[in-house]
């Protein structure tokens, strides 16, 4: 028996865009683990890279807050099974309520991956006691599973802005140390349209240091064996490798990447312009569909 289903072809495709013998090649290889058939395909130069799309397969709204002064910020994804419920007003308007309730929420700070079982659901919310027993009445009320994904709240560093596109469907909470005012709020907002863009690629970290080191190594393991299929001398291996994770680096920190506005500036270099000691702290980026 296959250690994979025809679903799990069809993620694969989706993650990697490479054919379906490749896919269903990939899964038998890695007897069915996903994570390990998406690397056995970039090392075969199959597939250039990984589209999560679809490997949490929702629908829903991402709604994001700041408070007047700036000083804090609140984002939340909050889940339903079709487009349909997701453009109802109504399930707007209770993910409008989820965010302006977090931002209230002092007690509240960082990114939530879960809303399930989170601080959150056991606020107090509208006439139905909780978050969690008003969101089960709606649930119960609208015929869908109504889920609160994920959320996150910044504050205390400086300035927090957020940007949400207008389909409602991605969204991103940036905070800076350093700056405060118009000023700061603008160049927080600025950013957290950047990385909402996704371009040139969704950035995983703020510098290079924070980027996690199972990607990193994950990446030189695809580059190296890229690069001795090549046939060329280990020493050369080794320079071909560090450019690439150079690369890497420079395609997935942040401050490294180009400014989606204007690719002549680094984003590093509109912080820099803001003036001395400013600095992005941290950022969060919800996208409806993807981890």
């Amino acid at each position: 028996m296959a250690a994979y289903t025809a679903k799990d072809v069809s993620e694969l495709r989706q993650r990697t865009q490479a054919g379906m013998m490749d896919c269903k090649k990939a899964l038998e290889e890695n007897q069915g683990n996903m994570d390990a058939a998406v690397e056995w395909l970039r090392k075969k130069g199959i597939a250039r890279g990984e589209n999560r799309a679809g490997r949490a397969a929702s629908e829903g709204k991402i709604v994001a807050k700041t408070s007047p002064d700036g000083k804090t910020g609140a984002i939340v994804e909050l889940n339903s099974e079709t487009d349909f419920v997701a453009r109802n007003e109504v399930f707007g308007q209770t993910a409008d309520s989820i965010a302006k309730t977090l931002l209230t929420d002092g007690n509240q700070d960082g990114i939530v991956a879960t809303g399930e079982g989170s601080p959150l659901m056991n606020a107090k919310f509208g006439d139905a006691g909780t978050l969690a027993e008003s969101l089960k009445q709606f649930t119960g009320t609208i015929g869908e599973n109504i889920v609160l994904r994920r959320y996150a709240r910044f504050g205390g560093a400086g300035s927090v802005g957020a940007y949400v596109h207008h389909n409602g469907k991605v969204g991103t909470l940036v905070e800076l140390a350093g700056i405060s005012g118009e000023a700061g709020q603008q160049l927080a907002r600025t950013i957290a349209e950047h990385v909402t863009a996704g371009v040139p690629t969704v950035p995983v970290a703020v510098t290079r240091d924070d980027v996690p080191a199972e990607l990193v190594d994950r990446e030189r393991r695809i580059f190296s064996e890229q690069a001795a299929a090549s046939g060329k001398p280990a020493n050369i291996i080794e320079k071909m490798v560090g450019g690439r994770i150079d690369k890497y680096f420079k395609e997935v920190t942040l401050l490294d990447q180009p400014w989606v506005r204007d690719d002549s500036k680094t984003i590093s270099e509109l912080v820099k312009a803001a003036g001395p000691g400013v600095s992005i702290r941290r950022f969060a980026r919800f996208q409806i569909g993807q981890e």
